[in-house]
């Protein structure tokens, strides 16, 4: 049996090796390293894929972020609401931009934006709402969508960890996470489902005044070359990255499918456990399990993880700390914040191994030690 890794980018390449080092040597024939040829065939790639007018590359997921903001105008002062319950990147770029983070609860079983956490978040000031996501499950985008037409505000999607998530609407439309509000924003970082062998990013949106602007912002501000119209920064998604996304666009859908057939696994060795909540999923999304997040309830996490540890199986908790406890905004500032599903999830979660290269003997391994815990 093969050493257990909460993500195995390496067999993943071995699997592809062949495709892989053939594209990557076509852009070193090419010696066109930044906005290449490729580049441009991977942007057009994915916009197929995710049946969306523009796809704008860029440097990583958090770059994406930003220059969504700055792209929609966003300015000092203005109120910007996310989940708490997310990776740092989220909110770390609205305060960047000298914006105001809102921080919301999530829904309890999907730990996406909870819809009354988010309503009563609304104020004069707000001007956006970022959606999370979350481990490859999809928001309630139905409702957000429905609330921000009430209110006139952005919709930025953070899809960093759904990409090829499914969400379907009350009157049975589907689309994909990423391209329901005005911009989508995601990753490529290594361990992500569709992942590249560095950073990368990109940004989705069927609006094409804001397609350009993003370009634009992506690449120093220029119109054309030395002609710079607005403030922007140095984004870009190198050649080599690009030609092997598109190798990998190629086989999301099959990564995808892979990780649905952990997760089943997990689901069923852990039934009968009364004390692991297993991941739930929501009638209106797919799920592309980025992360298989289970919640322990009653159980000490701590020994739970050293546990598994002993027996050479790693286990990770996203998030030990959330957005609104970080010492970068204030420490004891957002203490008064009512979260109580992201107060109570922080202390209790904790993420199982799940990729594309799992064995059957890997599988059963994990499941064993997680039984011997509570059997123990």
């Amino acid at each position: 049996m093969r050493k257990i890794q909460m993500v195995d980018t390496k067999n993943q390449y071995l699997a592809i090796k062949k495709e892989v080092d053939e594209s990557i040597q076509g852009v070193l024939d090419s010696a066109s390293y930044i906005n290449g040829k490729a580049v441009q065939d991977f942007s057009q790639s994915l916009a197929s894929y995710l049946q969306v007018s523009h796809v704008i590359p860029c440097a990583n997921g958090t770059d994406a972020l930003q220059i969504a903001m700055m792209a929609l105008g966003l300015q000092p002062g203005d109120e910007v609401i996310t989940p708490s319950f997310t990776y740092i990147a989220t909110t770390e770029v609205v305060a960047l931009l000298g914006l105001t983070p809102v921080f919301v609860d999530v829904d309890p079983v999907t730990y996406c934006m909870d819809i009354t956490s988010l309503k009563n978040a609304i104020t004069p000031k707000t001007k956006a709402i970022v959606p999370v996501h979350l481990y490859g499950h999809a928001a309630p985008m139905a409702e957000i969508l429905q609330i921000a037409r009430e209110n006139n505000l952005f919709v930025i999607e953070d899809n960093a960890q759904a990409i090829g998530c499914d969400y379907t609407f009350p009157n049975g439309e589907t689309k994909k996470t990423g391209t329901m509000g005005h911009i989508g924003a995601t990753s490529f970082y290594p361990s992500k489902n569709l992942g590249a062998f560095g950073d990368g990013g990109a940004l989705f949106t069927n609006d094409k005044a804001l397609a350009d602007k993003m370009t634009m912002i992506a690449n120093h501000g220029q119109s054309a070359r030395y002609y710079h119209d607005v403030v922007g920064c140095n984004s870009r998604l190198d050649s080599i990255q690009a030609a092997i996304l598109n190798i990998k666009l190629q086989k999301l859908d099959s990564y995808n499918h892979a990780r649905f057939q952990v997760a089943q696994f997990y689901n069923h060795a852990f039934a009968d456990i009364k004390q692991i909540v297993t991941p739930a999923v929501n009638k209106y999304s797919t799920h592309v399990y980025h992360q298989y997040t289970i919640q322990l309830v009653g159980v000490d996490r701590e020994k739970f993880i050293k546990h598994l540890g002993d027996l050479d199986i790693p286990c990770m908790i996203y998030y030990p700390v959330p957005g609104h406890l970080q010492k970068m905004f204030g420490e004891g500032k957002n203490e008064h914040l009512h979260l109580p599903v992201t107060n109570a999830l922080t202390p209790v979660v904790c993420s199982l191994p799940i990729h594309t290269e799992m064995e059957e003997a890997q599988l059963k391994h994990i499941a064993s030690g997680v039984k011997s815990f509570f059997n123990a």
